[in-house]
């Protein structure tokens, strides 16, 4: 069978039979994807790290006739990083759990996955303060979505805020963190993403409590 090469990162995993593994992996060219990973839980395995959350990189697949199986994966980026913080490493997750919630099977997501990527690097930069790099994310990914609904009509915004929010909005994922704003405009824009998040998501995300009780 043909292989199919695609870039992407493991949103989830869950075990499957006694030495497999089920991911979902988001994709560039396919969305949303559910792989097969078999006997990759056997002693030495080389490609064990590769089907963990967060790994991202090529994925080399062939397809089957409801799901695709893991055949070879060249890993750029696990994000180890985030495995000393609990803090970030919930929040990534969080990330994760957001991105699943938005992602379609099938479905081209170039956008979504540079998204995710950028941002994991943006909470494994000391020079970023976590709930900055959340907000962002949250703004941008519903903006992405085309679900971002208006400023709040009854709130006056500083202007760096509005400044930021035309940058977020606006911007490509590669280039959404390239500015730093003061501690103000960080907790009018934390108020905005929160506020955001409440209209338009439907979703308990697990990782966000266990953040919320760290």
């Amino acid at each position: 069978m043909d292989l199919i090469k695609l870039h992407g990162i493991i949103l989830k995993t869950a075990d499957h039979a006694e030495t497999d593994r089920r991911i979902t992996l988001l994709t560039a060219e396919r969305g949303k994807i559910t792989v097969f990973c078999r006997a990759v839980k056997r002693p030495g395995n080389r490609l064990m790290a590769a089907t963990e959350p967060f790994a991202f990189g090529l994925f080399y697949l062939t397809e089957g006739k409801s799901a695709y199986n893991l055949r070879d994966a060249e890993i750029s980026d696990y994000f180890e990083e985030l495995r000393t913080d609990l803090d970030a490493y919930y929040l990534g997750s969080y990330f994760l759990e957001f991105a699943d919630y938005y992602s379609r099977e099938n479905m081209e997501d170039k956008p979504l996955l540079s998204l995710i990527y950028t941002s994991l690097l943006a909470l494994i930069r000391e020079d970023f303060d976590n709930g900055f790099v959340r907000s962002v994310f949250e703004i941008k990914i519903i903006s992405i979505e085309g679900e971002l609904p208006g400023l709040i009509r009854d709130r006056k915004l500083l202007p760096g805020t509005l400044h930021a929010m035309d940058h977020i909005t606006s911007s490509t994922p590669n280039n959404l963190y390239t500015f730093k704003v003061n501690r103000e405009v960080q907790s009018e824009l934390m108020a905005l993403s929160a506020y955001f998040v409440s209209v338009c998501v439907r979703k308990d995300f697990s990782s966000l409590r266990i953040l919320k009780e760290l």
